[in-house]
């Protein structure tokens, strides 16, 4: 049989080394569901519930396997379910590429069954590279720019092939006009590293401070030596944006933590107290979270030059990519024979984490969230994988979270879109069959599309090496993040309606289709059930029980959020006497010995 334009996109994706693309099917991809059928399945196509979690399924194999993601999907509706994951990638820096169906081109302007503007509503999105494909010449340039793309300029691209495109006899381009060839594969990274003369005015700000503090984000993971040998040479606290948590290990005694709203309050003092900032690989965008203006002086490093001087009044911006540029940079350093700030630095950290243990014992009903956590930090495998979803267990994944290790750990950090959590460990599993992965999530981004992720679970896993999945539900039956940002910034008690969720038995759930499920009602219970899950032969589903009352109070909380917090309260939430008490006991062990 003749290869069809279908066939050789997989070809294509095969020489650019893509194992396996998440999707859904529909007719507007018929072509290209053949295609895999032809090609024996390779890549693999891997089949989502929904359209979305394949987005989602792609973002998660980009970000930890730090190559491309894929994804497909149908035409009309296929398309719209893509769009927020790949918002998620476009907003967190991720190379994706979506193949996407179309309407024949014979029926396009006449209105017909599930067609849509592609270009227009996909133009924002994979606004770095989009394009349809409408005659078979113009494959291989149009496919082999958009995964080139998504890779050099970390973002998501698309192409958008109509159906009876797909099934054409492939022809490739001739040496003729209006024809454009193309090379497959191939590297599109270069290392970028700044000129002389900016490094040495870098180096001369770093070595003036008397009190260096470091924001490392996800832009510094593979500069994590380098990193250390700049924290040793100028004695600096590294505080590490959301992003980058992953980038140092916690048990570093100069590392802070997460810094922002679910911070902690090592990174917030040392972005309080330091004279000298260097920001390496972040683009937090919450600038008041760090240093006052004017305050310190500020160097930053980043590979992009559009977004580099944004976040903070920068004297030196030395655009580069972060492992070459601290390598050139590191010579230039003096080391700083006074260590009272590095000292005060590892103090404050020390004292913080006894503090979150503290925290994580203090009683519940019926379990502390802060705990689940903790009890995880306390036996979870050194090269384990950690995904979270956005809700109120995001803030116990930034505080309570050791990392340490080969630990990789991510989440949607600047969309911050519920319903990842699930899907991130999907494609997590597939980036790296032979590591134990966690999924934290709370039970709205379960009920959200979590559930149904589970089959997709249960029906690949004989695929992974290492048969650990471990999804944890922190059941509260409460929307709990948005319920204490209506407390703390709208001063507005809980307003049930919105707010609570239906119960449901996620452990009873996933042994329906399949998995293991373990219900914790008592905090007694908890180590064991995660030694359980951490040791099982299969998926688990951890559902617990935890109490949606103890509030996650961020260490830097202003009065003004306080007092807007006790006035909700005062105005008739449920169980107000119960919050406050809990927030009294949380906050205190800040302040006992």
């Amino acid at each position: 049989m003749a290869e069809t334009v279908a066939d050789h996109m997989l070809r294509r994706l095969r020489e650019w080394d893509v194992h396996q693309v998440f999707g859904y099917p529909g007719d507007g991809i018929n072509g290209l569901v053949a295609a895999f059928g032809e090609a024996d399945n390779r890549p693999r196509f891997v089949q989502a519930r929904h359209e979305e979690m394949a987005a989602f399924e792609a973002v998660g194999y980009a970000k930890f396997s730090g190559t491309l993601g894929v994804c497909a999907a149908t035409s009309g509706p296929g398309a719209v379910h893509l769009l927020n994951g790949l918002y998620d990638a476009k907003l967190d820096h991720v190379p994706v590429v979506a193949l996407v169906g179309q309407t024949a081109r014979s029926a396009k302007g006449g209105s017909y069954q599930q067609e849509l503007d592609l270009g227009a509503l996909l133009k924002d999105v994979a606004s770095e590279y989009l394009v349809e494909v409408d005659v078979p010449e113009q494959l291989p340039n149009a496919l082999d720019r958009a995964v080139r793309t998504a890779l050099a300029r970390r973002c998501p691209t698309a192409l958008i092939v109509p159906a009876d495109v797909q099934e054409l006899e492939y022809t490739g381009p001739a040496h003729t006009f209006k024809h454009v060839p193309s090379s497959p594969s191939g590297s599109v990274r270069a290392v970028v590293t700044p000129p002389e003369d900016e490094l040495a005015e870098a180096a001369a700000v770093l070595n003036a401070g008397r009190r260096v503090a470091i924001l490392a984000g996800q832009g510094a993971r593979n500069a994590a030596e380098e990193l250390t040998r700049v924290a040793e040479m100028t004695g600096a606290g590294v505080a590490k944006a959301l992003l980058g948590k992953d980038v140092l290990s916690d048990d570093l005694p100069y590392v802070t933590g997460s810094i922002g709203l679910l911070g902690t309050r090592p990174s917030y003092e040392l972005m309080r107290d330091c004279d000298t900032l260097l920001i390496v690989g972040s683009n937090l965008p919450y600038s008041q979270f760090l240093p006052e203006f004017g305050q310190a002086r500020a160097v930053q490093i980043d590979i992009d030059g559009g977004m580099i001087g944004m976040r903070y009044p920068t004297e030196v911006n030395l655009v580069g990519e972060a492992k070459a540029t601290l390598r050139a940079l590191l010579p230039l350093l003096e080391p700083k024979p006074d260590r009272s700030w590095r000292e005060t630095v590892e103090r404050n950290v020390g004292s913080w984490w006894a503090t979150l243990h503290d925290q994580a014992m203090l009683d519940a009903d019926p379990v502390n969230p802060m705990r689940v956590v903790h009890e995880l930090s306390e036996r979870i495998p050194a090269d384990a994988i950690v995904t979270a979803d956005s809700g109120s267990s995001t803030n116990w994944y930034a505080r309570n979270l050791k990392m340490r290790g080969r630990m990789r750990g991510s989440l949607s950090g600047t969309l911050a879109t519920m319903g990842a959590g699930v899907p991130y460990a999907v494609g997590a599993k597939f980036a790296h069959p032979d590591r134990p992965v966690v999924a934290l999530v709370g039970d709205g981004a379960m009920q959200m599309n979590g559930m149904a992720e589970l089959l997709t679970i249960a029906r690949y896993r004989p695929l992974w090496s290492d048969p650990r999945l471990v999804v944890c539900v922190f059941t509260n039956h409460d929307l709990n993040q948005v319920t204490w940002e209506l407390r703390a910034m709208g001063g507005a008690p809980k307003f049930t309606e919105s707010q609570s969720l239906p119960p449901v038995s996620y452990a009873d759930f996933a042994r329906a289709v399949g998995l293991d499920g373990v219900t914790v009602t008592d905090p007694g219970e908890l180590g064991g059930a995660w030694d359980r899950a951490l040791s099982a032969d299969g998926p688990v589903v951890l559902d617990v029980h935890c109490d949606p009352e103890m509030p996650p109070i961020p260490p830097h909380a202003t009065f003004a959020q306080i007092k807007s917090t006790t006035e909700a309260l005062l105005k008739g939430d449920p169980n107000a006497w119960h919050i406050l008490t809990q927030g009294a006991k949380t906050k205190a062990q800040e302040f006992t010995p």
